[in-house]
């Protein structure tokens, strides 16, 4: 099963970071093209690209952390050091699945390859 999706952990509170608006582009020649955007489930879960509409080539993954540190109640500096984290990836095989999980803090943040 091929797709695109991802998980966010916020780990200065120990739980899943739900209502994070994310953002999922193609990077083609030109500007990326927006081809989805949506928030985190309760579980801080999001489908991004189902199936055969995941393609290989580049893609952009843009988080707007700032404002759900901001809505959590975390205590951030202000300006926030985080705004929007954006990740740059490529997909080498579109047959298989794809998972971006993003681990973060106010103060930082890491990701992986995921299953």
């Amino acid at each position: 099963m091929s797709g695109l999706t991802t998980h966010i952990l916020d780990t200065a509170a120990g739980r899943p970071a739900a209502g994070v608006a994310v953002r999922i582009f193609r990077r083609i020649e030109g500007p990326p093209v927006l081809l989805k955007a949506t928030a985190t489930d309760a579980d801080g879960r999001a489908r991004l690209v189902e199936g055969e509409a995941l393609e290989v080539g580049g893609y952009r993954l843009e988080f707007e952390v700032a404002a759900y540190f901001a809505a959590s109640g975390a205590k951030v500096s202000d300006p926030p050091f985080l705004d929007v984290v954006t990740i740059d990836f490529s997909v080498a095989d579109a047959g298989q699945h794809h998972h971006v999980p993003l681990l973060v803090s106010p103060f930082g943040y890491s990701t992986y390859r995921g299953s």
